[in-house]
């Protein structure tokens, strides 16, 4: 009971880190505008993300189109990981215990496991991008010869991210520690032999010390 209870929230947390991977990845708020110095007062805010840059006017008006960048290594890797996130999601489903894809029971712990360990390098695949786009982010922040206008905070998609990366490695942990199913089956009961009867009804006497 214990194993199919760490294997459902283990799950749960890796399905729910895969889906917060394809939200940050698709979200333009990768970097948004620093509001500082002259700044403070605009009539615009510039999101920047993976794929595409959006301009959004105090009147609620927003224009995005795509940009060619030097992110190429970034978006292959947030990608891979939301790719991993869904081959996981099939391998630990084949073997969950609620399903009788696979017959042996020690197999199934095994893919179990398998599948955790997807979801744990898919979690430190997407960690990458989002923890190299953080440090450019804070030293241009500090960097005095960027000029304010060209200044930019972290935005939403990148703690979205870092949410997913902490769903994906305790999900995956669990689905790894959560206990096999051939370990109860590795030390069978061992039950005492039962004593003789004699032709008569009685016990054999060999049995009482």
């Amino acid at each position: 009971m214990l194993s199919a209870c760490l294997e459902f929230l283990g799950l749960g947390l890796c399905v729910m880190g895969s889906l917060l991977v394809m939200v940050a990845c698709g979200l333009p708020m990768w970097k948004v505008t620093a509001f500082i110095d002259s700044n403070i007062v605009v009539a615009q805010t510039i999101w920047d993300g993976l794929w595409m840059s959006c301009v959004v006017q105090s009147t609620g008006q927003m224009q995005c189109k795509v940009h060619d960048s030097d992110l190429q290594t970034a978006r292959a890797l947030t990608v891979i990981a939301a790719v991993l996130g869904v081959a996981a999601l099939s391998v630990t489903i084949a073997g969950a215990q609620c399903t009788n894809c696979i017959k042996d029971e020690p197999v199934k712990a095994k893919v179990v496991n398998a599948g955790g360990i997807i979801y744990i390098i898919s979690g430190i695949f997407v960690l990458v991008p989002l923890c190299w786009m953080a440090n450019n982010i804070i030293v241009d922040f500090h960097n005095p010869q960027v000029p304010p206008s060209k200044k930019r905070e972290i935005g939403a998609a990148i703690y979205i991210g870092w949410a997913a990366t902490a769903l994906l490695l305790l999900g995956g942990t669990l689905l790894c520690c959560s206990c096999p199913h051939g370990v109860r089956r590795a030390y069978p009961l061992k039950y005492a032999p039962t004593k003789a009867i004699s032709t008569n009804g009685d016990f054999d006497k060999k049995h009482y010390v």
